[in-house]
């Protein structure tokens, strides 16, 4: 502010060379000002560390995970479960409370039949847009109808629309949950037809140890394409498991692109290096 007072005393005094002299010295300050702004912003960018989901596990072992989220309709899911258990694959199944309120013997036979049965939210909302009182609402709806109807306490949470914020994470993660996402879609939802899907999972250039597949139990091809998928998957020497067998529950990083690290086999390859 001292320099700023005396630029106007000196304005006042010398109008004339105050032309030439004012413009180079408030270039001269406001560099000064924006030069450790800048720095400060840059320290600021490299620490803050967004929070992300879960988009695949590394891993050396050849296994990846295949997921169906369920929000809408149940016409395939016992056609569904018959091909999984014909090829003796256990999967996860991400549902709605209101697909759980109106399917709830299909939710048991999903856990009869061994698979995960993870969270979707209760109402399929943008949860980005949601506070953390919200949030938690929707996480535990959906938890508590299916603690009712198979006395299991999920702990897999999957955004609708793959949609989330640090605060969303924050709150699942306070609700007991791992929140996760995907690495390679199959693109179903899109009705592209068996082939598209089959193609699209096999050849997928994220394909590789401890990758999670998205899939959807209620579109129109998936239950034509599932077989194929299996057994290609399983051609290509994969073991296909549901998400609580590949992810670490603990003990874990999460790097830039969502890959979950597990911090012991860090500290063990640090050890043998």
């Amino acid at each position: 502010m001292k320099i700023f007072k005396k630029l106007l005393k000196y304005i006042k005094e010398h109008r004339t060379k105050a032309f030439i002299f004012v413009p180079a010295a408030l270039l001269i300050i406001g560099a000064l000002v924006y030069i450790p702004y800048r720095q400060i912003s840059a320290v600021s960018s490299r620490t803050t560390k967004r929070e992300l989901p879960i988009y695949g596990v590394q891993t050396d072992e050849k296994k990846v995970a295949l997921s169906f989220d369920a929000a809408w309709g149940n016409e395939d899911t016992q056609t569904l479960l018959d091909i999984l258990a014909k090829h003796d694959v256990h999967v996860t199944f991400f549902m709605t409370g209101g697909w759980i309120e109106s399917y709830p013997e299909d939710v048991k036979a999903i856990a009869a039949a061994g698979h995960d049965l993870g969270n979707h939210s209760e109402n399929h909302k943008q949860m980005s847009k949601l506070n953390e009182a919200q949030c938690v609402d929707e996480l535990m709806k959906p938890h508590d109808k299916v603690k009712a109807l198979t006395g299991i306490d999920m702990c897999l949470f999957r955004p609708p629309y793959g949609d989330y914020n640090d605060n969303l994470i924050k709150s699942a993660e306070k609700c007991g949950y791992y929140t996760i996402q995907w690495d390679v879609d199959s693109l179903d939802w899109k009705d592209y037809g068996a082939d598209n899907i089959v193609s699209k999972v096999l050849n997928h250039k994220n394909l590789q140890n401890g990758s999670i597949i998205l899939m959807h139990n209620g579109a129109k091809y998936t239950k034509d394409a599932l077989e194929r998928v299996i057994t290609g998957l399983k051609e290509q020497g994969y073991t296909i498991v549901p998400i609580s067998e590949l992810i670490y529950t603990e003990d874990y990083t999460v790097d830039h692109t969502g890959r979950q690290i597990s911090k012991k086999k860090e500290r063990g390859t640090s050890a043998d290096g």
